[in-house]
């Protein structure tokens, strides 16, 4: 019989080293979940602060703008408005259109 009691002795401490192995690993996983939580509000604070004390909300391209001193909203409106202005009114497009007509027109039906 002594040698079955050896052999449980044998297995219970293999059984509580494995315990104490698995306790220690669980204290250090523990220990690395909190450091990234710790890391993880860190960078989501960070992300919702603002960029600069300065930007006022404005966009990157905003900012670009005042920096060059122009507004590229009003140069779209400039580029957009002197298309229009380029248009001859619809009187001259007539007026033009009556001078060549001298009744020479070839008709194909």
């Amino acid at each position: 019989m002594s040698n079955r009691a050896d052999d449980l002795e044998s297995q219970v401490a293999e059984l509580q080293a494995a315990i104490d192995g698995l306790t220690e690993e669980l204290v250090e996983t523990k220990e690395r979940v909190r450091q990234l939580e710790e890391t993880t509000e860190d960078l989501e604070t960070e992300a919702n602060e603002p960029t600069r004390a300065g930007a006022d909300g404005r966009t990157t391209a905003e900012e670009q703008a005042q920096a060059r001193g122009t507004d590229e909203r009003r140069d779209a409106e400039f580029v957009a408005s002197d298309g229009v202005d380029e248009q001859p009114p619809a009187e001259e497009v007539e007026a033009e259109d009556d001078s060549d007509d001298d009744g020479d027109d070839i008709i194909v039906a």
